[in-house]
């Protein structure tokens, strides 16, 4: 038996027009302006309302009907024996306040677990359903056991975060029959007993459905602590305050440093505490030290929004100190599902605070509790970010690595939720970051949450995870290197959050020049002439280190050059006067690795490092300048041009010798041309110029002629063709600079076909 620490302000009205106890609790801070003295933020007014449920006369089921409430927004089953269960299922669903829509039923998780020394009630985990204004409860034993006496929804409101005076603080309905355990009030002191399993406090856990029972045994009391002063200083919701918790006075445990840094912790006034509700001094681990920490989710909704986790928070409290009759919430920090740590036990959330939530391991242990279920569904990064963050720090304030493993003593003995069992005073090895169900018979943190455990303790112990090269941009990349005249940008990617990682830095033939925050996903660096090795080394919070694979990079600053420089010939094909065929020759190199030639005017044209030539076509009578720029693949660059102009000489211009006729057609240049049956009939022409084009008419009559190119033959050209042809160019000729020529044609007279057809010459100058 115990004296209560909560005194409850009551009257009794009447509450027309409900079936069933109803009794309504206040919560409340000091009355006033919502704001404490100095600034700090007020409490928050929190409310609880109660009414006992209907049990079936074999006492395996209860119920209660359908019905209108005042506003709440969490809820739970709860029960006069501290240390009993409910075997079966419950069940409740709620009306959404303002409205006619009723939710899904919700099963809640029934733990009951042997509450903390002074515990008045066993219960389930509280539920978070949103501002509603109606319920209904089923609880349906399981295996016809019979449930435990003093049946009751609690409903908590746990308030806007403005202050308002004490309401009435509970009323009856009439003509019903109160509850078995009625609220405790001033006068009548609700007493409650159970075990005490650690060697130095008793324990609960504080979230999960246990399927069976784990035996427990009484055991010490819990140590006197002497109370930390309550000097505050507060912060908005949902941010960090410099100091988070009360500061613990001289007899505390002292608040080791940490090997990692500590996370922002949004304080308990920040997040509307009423700490009048619970005046007990904390309690601190015997020991002095954590060795590992215990993963919880709270089994309530995953649709509570960011904006109302504090509310969350505080319905959580309410519940565990005013309904169960705990001395504080159970959990040492709450985290949301946008990442926001909340302080949750008192004492120093940098001490070695005794919380009650994980049963026969408290004494050894800190509790870490991610708003939501997480039994299908995992927690958000940024949950599980926070979780990491928190884990490290307390760990590493004790030389605990996230990564390792811890050996508890069971203070009582359990089962765990995969069935293995031990005895009181058992040596259990554990990992220093585990799941609730890993020390206890239940099913928390869910299933998605603990396949989750391993990555977190990655991410709290290092080293950075997935660590990837990406790319490395310099000029250019041909296979696995990387080419620059000197600068570069790195870019990596990692899976481990920058909220753990200390920084990065990039390494050049091993040696870092460049660091970048550990938010950072790329960094620059200028090198110097030659290959490098460049690689990413990535630093965790820990002081663990990893290193990409190396990726080669050349820098360079010497251009390509034009080993032959860029010049024209005239090529075979159709010729038009808007198009002559030519070709543009070139060879370009590098003295590392040549990337392509561009071809710049007079059109745009890009080609491989290996192309020397290509086919373009110029307009006759006008000057063009073809001009090309080397790239090498660091972007160096070297630039050349050559100029040229085509120039059509008709077939009347031309010294003529034996028999020619004039031919007419518009597909003739000029719309003329000359043709020739007799043999030894020729046409010369005498150019200045760089190269030659012969344009010819064929058939498949055409026959023969020989080609003399300054007085010496040069070779015998066949007309003939399948298809008829117009504009051919059919023989060329190319020499290395401009000069005087003498180009002449003879007619061979080819038996058959003796016939030629000539438009004239091209040429170059």
């Amino acid at each position: 038996m115990r004296t209560p620490r909560h005194f409850w302000k009551a009257s009794a009205v009447v509450a027309a027009g409900l079936s069933g106890a109803l009794v309504l609790q206040t919560v409340t801070g000091q009355e006033g302006d919502g704001s404490h003295a100095g600034g700090a933020p007020a409490p928050v007014t929190s409310k609880a309302e109660t009414t006992a449920l209907r049990v079936s006369e074999d006492g395996t089921s209860a119920s209660l009907g359908k019905r209108d409430t005042g506003p709440f927004s969490m809820l739970g089953v709860t029960w006069s024996d501290p240390s009993a269960r409910v075997g079966g299922t419950v069940e409740v669903r709620t009306r959404a306040a303002g409205t006619q829509e009723w939710s899904r039923w919700l099963t809640l998780d029934g733990d009951g677990g042997q509450g903390e020394s002074g515990a008045v009630r066993g219960g389930t985990e509280p539920a978070w359903v949103g501002p509603s204004d109606g319920v209904e409860v089923r609880v349906d034993g399981k295996n016809s056991a019979r449930l435990p006496k003093g049946l009751r929804l609690d409903m908590v409101d746990p308030g806007s975060g403005e202050v308002t005076a004490l309401e009435p603080a509970a009323y009856v309905a009439e003509g019903v029959e109160e509850s078995e355990e009625p609220t405790p009030s001033a006068t009548e002191p609700e007493t409650g007993t159970e075990p005490q399993p650690d060697a130095a406090t008793p324990q609960t856990p504080a979230s999960g459905t246990p399927p069976e029972p784990s035996p427990s045994e009484p055991s010490a009391p819990e140590p006197s602590v002497t109370e930390p002063s309550a000097t505050v200083t507060p912060s908005a919701p949902g941010t960090s305050s410099p100091t988070a918790s009360p500061t613990p006075s001289a007899s505390a445990p002292p608040a080791p440093p940490s090997t990692a840094p500590r996370p922002p912790i949004t304080s308990r006034a920040a997040w509307g505490a009423d700490e009048s509700i619970s005046p007990e001094e904390p309690g601190y681990l015997p020991g002095g030290k954590v060795k590992a920490v215990v993963v919880h989710h709270t089994a309530e909704s995953n649709d509570y929004t960011c904006a109302q986790a504090p509310a969350v928070v505080r319905g959580i409290y309410v519940y565990h100190v005013k309904q169960l009759g705990w001395k504080d919430v159970g959990y040492n920090f709450l985290v949301d599902k946008c990442g926001t740590v909340y302080e949750g036990r008192k004492g120093g959330v940098d001490r070695p605070v005794m919380g009650a939530h994980a049963y026969g391991f408290n004494a050894e242990t800190t509790g870490i509790s991610v708003l939501g279920t997480y039994t299908s569904t995992a927690p958000s990064a940024a949950a599980m970010t926070s979780v990491a963050r928190i884990a490290a720090w307390k760990l590493g304030q004790y030389g605990v690595a996230p990564t390792g493993t811890a050996t508890l003593t069971a203070g009582d003995s359990g089962r765990s939720y995969s069935g293995k069992t031990w005895a009181k005073g058992a040596q259990l090895t554990l990992p220093a970051i585990h799941g609730h169900r890993d020390g206890y018979n239940t099913q928390c943190p869910g299933d998605a949450f603990h396949a989750k455990l391993a990555t977190i303790r990655t991410w709290a112990g290092g080293p950075v995870s997935g660590l990837t090269l990406k790319s490395v941009t310099g000029n250019s990349t041909s296979g696995s290197t990387t080419y620059t005249r000197a600068g570069i940008t790195v870019n990596w990617s990692a899976t481990t959050p920058a909220a753990l990682v200390s920084k990065y830095e990039l390494l050049v033939d091993g040696k870092a020049v460049a660091t970048a925050a550990g938010t950072a996903t790329s960094a620059k660096a200028t090198l110097t002439a030659g290959t490098h090795q460049v690689a990413v080394r990535a630093v965790h919070q820990s002081g663990r280190t990893t290193t990409t694979a190396a990726a080669t990079v050349v820098a360079e600053t010497t251009a390509p050059a034009f080993t032959t420089k860029p010049n024209l010939a005239l090529r075979t094909g159709t010729v038009n006067t808007a198009a002559v065929p030519l070709t543009l020759k070139w060879k370009a190199a590098d003295g590392v690795a040549l990337k392509e030639v561009r071809l710049t005017a007079p059109t745009a044209k890009t080609y491989g490092p290996t192309v020397t030539s290509a086919g373009h076509t110029a307009k006759s009578g006008t000057a063009t300048t073809w001009s090309m720029k080397a790239y090498d693949r660091a972007g160096n660059t070297a630039t050349a041009s050559v100029a040229g102009t085509p120039v059509i000489l008709q077939e009347s211009s031309a010294v003529k010798s034996g028999t020619w006729t004039t031919k007419s057609s518009s597909s003739y240049l000029g719309g003329k041309s000359y043709t020739s049956s007799s043999k030894n009939a020729s046409l010369s022409w005498t150019f200045t110029g760089r190269s030659v084009a012969w344009t010819v008419s064929r058939a498949a009559t055409s026959g023969q002629a020989h080609v003399y190119v300054d007085g010496k033959k040069a070779a015998t050209v066949d007309l003939k063709s399948s298809t008829t042809k117009y504009r051919d160019a059919i023989w060329t000729r190319t020499w290395s600079g401009s000069a005087k020529h003498t180009i002449k044609i003879v007619v061979v007279g080819t038996k058959g076909r003796p016939a030629i057809t000539t438009d004239g010459i091209v040429y170059l100058r």
